[in-house]
């Protein structure tokens, strides 16, 4: 694809994103686009509902580009602004996961690398998640949706006040691990097809990594217009324990308690479960989550 040309953009930054590596990298970066002569204009929102406003004010005001800088929750909040539009996306990684940028191979620890590549104004057409919630209310996602033991995970975490970073996600596991029960789903596919069992995880994959580089859906790819799902069976608590580190690696996939699916739209169903996105709570199921096809542009390498 032709380059497109990259002469102004907004930078959004979430002074929190990567435990505060976020302002530093903006400043890196904004001085790296700035010495490639393209104009910034610096923005920080308030609160996520602020930082969606100041991402679609940007879009609407002639920005060739609307940057990030941090992590999937901070990409998260663009999509919802810029889902189905023209103006690009461009990242600067700061956050904890940042599957994003592992998955489109953006550079990691580098702003001024990131920097070049927006001005470099390579743009890649990738689909997008979108999920609608029980009160109609629809939300976007880029990277996994997850539900079942992670979402409990990350809802014990969400209610944990310390420690923070990693180590507060790797304390809810524990306390998740120690409470592991079989959890009873309703999946139906596009097709039709229905799939009622215990589970342990429900995983909905635009690309394939969550939670750092975890391969949940290891074959999926963002731009085929499937969504690849990973089901998990409920299992005993040992083998579970030897069955996560095969995540990392994809390896997951070829154990028999593992199902995987393609399917361009499904319905997810399980009491008293919810759901997350690129890392971020979603809602309570029932969910519908359907693809779309290049729903967004992307700065890439």
């Amino acid at each position: 694809m032709r380059p497109r040309t990259v002469r102004r953009v907004a930078v959004l930054t979430n002074p929190a994103a990567g435990i505060g590596h976020a302002g530093p990298a903006a400043h890196r970066a904004v001085a790296r686009l700035r010495a490639l002569g393209v104009e910034v204009e610096p923005r920080a929102g308030r609160s996520a509902d602020d930082a969606v406003r100041l991402a679609r004010e940007a879009a609407a005001g002639g920005a060739d580009a609307v940057v990030v800088v941090g992590g999937d929750g901070m990409i998260n909040l663009a999509l919802q602004a810029l889902a189905d539009g023209t103006v690009p996306l461009g990242v600067i990684p700061a956050g904890t996961g940042n599957d994003h940028a592992r998955e489109y191979g953006l550079p990691l620890d580098d702003p001024e690398a990131a920097a070049e590549v927006i001005a470099a104004g390579r743009v890649r057409s990738i689909d997008l998640g979108r999920i609608t919630g029980p009160d109609g209310a629809v939300r976007w996602y880029g990277s996994v949706l997850a539900t079942g033991f992670d979402s409990l995970v990350s809802d014990r975490a969400n209610r944990l006040r310390w420690p923070r970073g990693r180590m507060r996600y790797n304390l809810a596991i524990l306390a998740e691990f120690a409470n592991l029960r079989p959890l009873p789903f309703r999946i139906t596919l596009a097709d039709g097809t229905v799939i009622e069992r215990d589970l342990t995880l429900a995983a909905v994959g635009n690309t394939r990594s969550y939670g750092g580089g975890m391969l949940i859906c290891p074959a999926a790819l963002p731009d085929d217009g499937l969504l690849d799902v990973t089901l998990v069976d409920a299992m005993p608590r040992l083998r579970i324990a030897r069955f996560f580190p095969t995540l990392f690696k994809g390896t997951h996939i070829h154990h028999p308690e593992v199902t995987t699916l393609r399917t361009a739209s499904l319905r997810i169903a399980s009491p008293g479960i919810t759901a997350y996105a690129d890392g971020e709570f979603i809602t309570a199921l029932p969910i519908e989550v359907t693809v779309r096809r290049e729903a967004l542009r992307l700065l890439v390498p």
